[in-house]
């Protein structure tokens, strides 16, 4: 994730980094504008129309679906900001839980090797999440086609959450820990598989299809039929207009795109291999 100043105004209006917009849509902008350039000239030079022709009633369209298109837009970004978020909010419950299950066994157990034991099991499911939700393999256990072969008996952190209970139920037979405190440390750990299952929710469940096709046909085409209009108010300064406004509407597309999966490996994704390290580093201080 980009560690960035937000009161920096300098450096973000300048500075071009390597996960922006910008530097993805640069072959698609100047395919914007030289289309734009064509239509321009043939207008101007070559059908001479007139300033009364109906081709200049074009821009009247735009501004009836400018307002759709920004709604659709907002919608857009809202819907991956709130899947990004989420998938924050999950990583840190398990921070949490991670800590709390170390703080409570570290007053619980005595034993030096039940402490070590744990000291390497606990962060172990984090990391293990981490790589799991990075597997594209999992971003796919919920399409239809039959040629996905993808091994679900392999899920590996319910098999780690499975070694931690047996772990706790094996200290509870021997009487190393209390009824009331297996009780206790039930809660910590039903969250392991509750954090994962909603991780999970969102890597595999993607924006519909349909919505997002749709969605970016409605930018291109918008955008292919705005020089037809605008020539005959602003001649060949149509150019840089249409391709801004294809920048600005694109960007929006690319960035929901980019964080609508926070598990990926994009600039702007949660750094979850560092979260991952930080529980670590966490749990090895409490026991």
């Amino acid at each position: 994730m980009i560690s960035y100043n937000p009161k920096d105004w300098i450096t973000f209006i300048f500075h071009f980094h390597k996960a922006d917009t910008f530097r993805k849509l640069i072959p698609m902008m100047i395919f914007i504008g030289l289309y734009s350039a064509a239509i321009a000239y043939l207008e101007i030079e070559y059908w001479d129309l007139p300033d009364d022709s109906h081709v200049k009633n074009i821009s009247i369209m735009h501004g009836m679906l400018g307002f759709v298109i920004s709604l659709l837009l907002v919608f857009r970004t809202n819907t991956a900001y709130d899947r990004w978020w989420e998938g924050r909010k999950m990583w840190g419950g398990l921070v949490n839980s991670s800590r709390n299950l170390a703080i409570k066994l570290s007053v619980i157990l005595k034993e030096e090797s039940d402490r070590a034991y744990f000291r390497k099991i606990i962060p172990s499911f984090a990391s293990i999440l981490n790589k799991h939700l990075k597997d594209d393999d999992t971003a796919k256990q919920l399409f239809d086609e039959d040629h996905l072969s993808i091994d679900h008996h392999k899920h590996k952190p319910n098999q780690l959450a499975k070694i931690v209970f047996q772990k706790i139920n094996d200290l509870y037979s021997v009487n190393k820990i209390t009824g009331d405190q297996l009780i206790i440390l039930n809660h910590e750990i039903q969250s392991f598989t509750e954090i994962c299952g909603a991780c999970e929710r969102i890597k595999n469940t993607p924006i519909p299809y349909s919505y997002s096709a749709f969605l970016k046909k409605f930018i291109f085409f918008y955008v292919m039929t705005l020089p037809f209009g605008y020539v005959f108010n602003l001649g060949y300064y149509v150019i840089p207009v249409v391709v801004f406004i294809f920048y600005v509407l694109a960007s929006l597309e690319l960035i929901a795109e980019e964080i609508e999966d926070p598990f990926g490996n994009d600039a702007n994704d949660l750094p979850t291999a560092k979260m991952a390290e930080n529980i670590k580093r966490h749990v090895e201080e409490l026991l």
